[in-house]
């Protein structure tokens, strides 16, 4: 089982790159294999440059991490309030370097003026990809407990976000054996220290090249641009003053006719003072007699530069550069990695190379892997309601992004006219079938399969002409892999021609529902919520292995929880009684199969609860499947947390079939109508494409 741990920060300027590094190359020097991801650019505006992590990690750890997310982009998605279209797009970068690696560590945005939303898209990442989260702060002089406090408010902020898990904090900027000190503080928050990193100030230390990156200069000198700039002087002072002032790392800004420092600076560097280097302002040249004098120093490698700017000017923009790592400074990088990296608890690093909790799918990442399973299925589905405006621009949508080849049954031209009313264009290769054309060629198969209820050619041309049942014949004939309706029929419309021509699956005792439910923080299974009224033990049972090997299908770890009033022997009668023989049932047809019942909801949901209703279940607290006992339990549990919690319910997908039909809520969004598409082809992919 792999796991993913996304590093945020709780302030401006902690050091969060830095941490990054440092756990990887840690875990990579214990033998863990670790890929790394920086998924959303920061804005250029506020960092000073655009973003370069990726590339840092690149460069430092040879890792092969892809560049993040434009930070435009990121903006404009935000802006249009599409945070589920953006976590699509983080899982989808993410997913192939989870699959490839033990450990994904992944950078959160930096929060910076203007980047309002910086925690609250870290949280939805945390939860997007199932990642445990570190946090890293930094220490304001001594004040250890304001550093602790500052990482509790961010855990709490983290935890009421959703079940997003804080297994520890990264304190950096220490002073030297403060560990012991950090970690008391923030075991008070019951936050456990991860590594504790004192300040080393040459690790700050940039280039020349890096320091003088944002003032337009000329080389008098090019000197070694490589040289540290420990610190930035303006020379304002007289020479005497000015003596004890040059010091190696020391860059000076200074007017270009200043000719006694820049004589000065020279001498030190020929005395063996490694300055960093010289700059000169105002665009004035120095006399090239005393530059004469000079050229022994410049040999000495000290860089001279010319810029136009004023001095002040210069050393504010000097003063403002951007502290990070440029990509390219590989000794910086090692250094500061490595550095990093040895201050990481060796207990903490073995622990977090072991997941530590059950996966959960999250929206973005179940609605990532239906659209990747969709178009490898590539299946035909055909769209009885193919009129319905809703239909039509989500078999548009499926075209567009490859998820299913869709057929709507309508009059081609009735299409092309209700799609230019309703400003949408049809694609060019998008199938439409006139149900008034093609029905005359079923009559004869729908007399031969209903001839033993009496069925004759004029009854079944009337028949079909009900486009639900036209598309059932198709679907019976293998002319399509499968049918989604429902936009404008109730379920029974949508079920009962299913029913009758397609029949259960082998082995199936009866055809049930699941919906897949995109709570906040995960996606999990609830059956049967639309079809079966009041089943019995047998029948519950059944709706259980179907409802859990549905979730398999669609990558949920089924847990299984059998929900009734009661939880365990607490209470008694009829009801309770069904429900714990099918649990018993379950697990006697299905021995490898994690259920328990009866549970509560709460007990089934919450792990505080399960912990006093349930101790020692395996499912309690973490079901992903609940099977309701009844239509009447299942369908208000389903509606009521819908629409009071506003999330997203796709379904009901229907099981037991022995091909895929699929209903929709009459009030089906359009992104409904294609996630369900993409579920009927990806079920159409387990029993065989059309002919």
């Amino acid at each position: 089982m792999n796991r993913t741990l996304l590093l945020a920060p709780t302030g401006r300027g902690v050091g969060l790159t830095a941490s990054c590094l440092g756990l990887v190359h840690a875990l990579q020097q214990r033998g863990v294999d670790v890929g790394f991801l920086k998924p959303l650019a920061q804005p250029a505006e506020a960092v000073g440059r655009a973003d370069t992590t990726s590339a840092l990690a690149r460069l430092a750890c040879g890792l092969d991490s892809p560049d993040p997310i434009a930070a435009d982009r990121v903006e404009q998605l935000l802006s249009r309030d599409a945070l589920d279209a953006l976590l699509e797009l983080v899982v989808a970068a993410a997913q192939p370097l989870i699959e490839r690696h033990d450990v994904l560590v992944v950078e959160g945005l930096k929060p910076a003026p203007g980047l309002v939303y910086a925690s609250r898209v870290n949280a939805a990442v945390a939860k997007a990809l199932d990642a445990d989260v570190v946090l890293v702060g930094a220490a304001a002089g001594h004040d250890f407990e304001r550093l602790a406090e500052n990482v509790a408010i961010a855990a709490q902020a983290y935890a009421s976000a959703g079940r997003a898990r804080v297994i520890g904090a990264v304190a950096n900027r220490l002073p030297e054996d403060a560990a012991g000190e950090v970690g008391a503080a923030l075991a008070r928050h019951r936050i456990a220290l991860a590594a504790a990193v004192p300040f080393q100030a040459e690790l700050t230390w940039p280039r020349v090249r890096d320091i003088i990156a944002g003032l337009d200069t000329t080389e008098v000198n090019a000197g070694d641009p490589d040289r540290r700039v420990k610190e930035v002087l303006v020379a304002a002072q007289a020479v005497p003053g000015l003596l004890p002032l040059l010091r190696e790392g020391r860059l000076l800004i200074v007017p270009g006719d200043r000719h006694e420092v820049i004589l000065s600076a020279c001498l030190a560097a020929m005395n063996g003072i490694q300055l960093a280097g010289l700059v000169l302002t105002l665009d004035v040249q120095p006399d090239p007699r005393v530059w004469e004098l000079c050229r022994p120093a410049a040999a000495t490698g000290l860089p001279v530069l010319l810029t136009a700017s004023s001095t002040y000017e210069a050393a504010t923009i000097v003063h403002d550069v951007d502290p990070s790592v440029p990509p390219e400074d590989a000794e910086r990088a090692q250094r500061l990695m490595t550095s990093v990296a040895g201050r990481f608890d060796p207990e903490w690093l073995t622990a977090v190379a072991v997941p530590a909790h059950a996966s959960r799918l999250s929206p973005p990442a179940f609605r990532r892997l239906l659209t990747q399973r969709a178009a490898l299925a590539d299946r035909r589905i055909v769209l009885p309601e193919g009129l319905e405006p809703r239909t039509i621009r989500a078999a548009v949508s499926c075209h567009e992004l490859g998820l299913a080849r869709c057929v709507l049954l309508a009059d081609p031209v009735q299409l092309a006219a209700r799609a230019e009313g309703l400003g949408i264009t049809l694609p060019d290769g998008l199938e439409a079938l006139d149900p008034a054309v093609i029905a005359e060629d079923y009559v004869d198969e729908l007399v031969a399969a209903r001839r033993h209820k009496g069925m004759t050619p004029d009854r079944a041309r009337d028949e079909l002409a009900d486009a639900i049942t036209l598309g059932a014949m198709m679907l019976r004939l293998g002319r399509v892999d499968g049918m989604v309706a429902g936009a404008v029929h109730t379920t029974a419309a949508t079920l009962r021609p299913a029913l009758q021509l397609i029949g259960p699956a082998p082995g199936a005792q009866l055809v049930s529902s699941i919906f897949f439910m995109c709570l906040p923080d995960e996606v999990v299974v609830y059956g049967d919520c639309a079809v079966n009224p009041d089943p019995d033990a047998q029948q519950l049972a059944d709706i259980a292995v179907q409802s859990a090997a549905s979730a398999r299908r669609f990558g949920i770890e089924p847990r299984v929880a059998m929900i009734s009033f009661s939880t365990g022997s607490s209470g008694a009668g009829a009801d309770v009684d069904k429900v714990r023989e099918a649990t018993r049932l379950v697990r006697e047809r299905e021995p490898g199969l994690l259920v328990d019942g009866p549970l509560q909801y709460d007990a089934a949901a919450i792990a505080s609860v399960a912990r006093d209703k349930a101790p020692g279940s395996a499912v309690a607290g973490r079901a992903t499947v609940f099977v309701f006992p009844d239509l009447n339990t299942g369908n208000t549990t389903y509606k009521a947390v819908q629409r009071s919690a506003n999330i997203v319910s796709i379904g009901p997908m229907l099981q037991g079939l022995a091909k895929p039909v699929n209903d929709l809520s009459r009030g089906a969004l359009v992104d409904d109508i294609v996630y369900t598409i993409a579920i009927t082809a990806i079920q159409a992919a387990g029993v065989g494409a059309a002919v």
